[in-house]
C-alpha cells in the first residue's frame, strides 16, 4: 500500500432472506466493527439495531441490502458468511 492510500475493509451482505413481519432480512458483517458501523450509518441503519453478539452484525432489509451493495458491500452466500464469522 502506498503512502496516503486508504485501506479498504470490505463489508459483506449474505443471501439469506429471513421473514421478519412483511420484510425479508439478511445479515451484514465486516472485518471490523468500525467499518460495519460506518456502512450502517451510510445506508440509514440505526446504531441501536446493531446485534452485539458473539458474531456482531446488522440485520438488513432487502432495500437496505441494495443500498449496501451500491455503496460497495460485497455479496456473499450465507455459508461464506458463517466461514468469515468463524475466522
Amino acid at each position: 500500500m502506498r503512502s496516503g492510500e486508504e485501506l479498504i475493509v470490505p463489508v459483506y451482505v449474505d443471501d439469506a432472506y429471513i421473514p421478519f413481519g412483511r420484510m425479508k432480512m439478511c445479515h451484514m458483517i465486516a472485518d471490523t466493527e468500525e467499518e460495519l458501523h460506518e456502512m450502517a450509518a451510510r445506508i440509514g441503519l440505526k446504531r441501536e439495531w446493531f446485534q452485539d453478539t458473539s458474531r456482531p452484525h446488522y440485520d438488513v432489509s432487502k432495500s437496505r441490502r441494495k443500498l449496501a451493495t451500491e455503496n460497495g458491500a460485497v455479496e456473499i452466500t450465507t455459508e461464506e458468511l458463517v466461514i468469515r464469522l468463524r475466522e
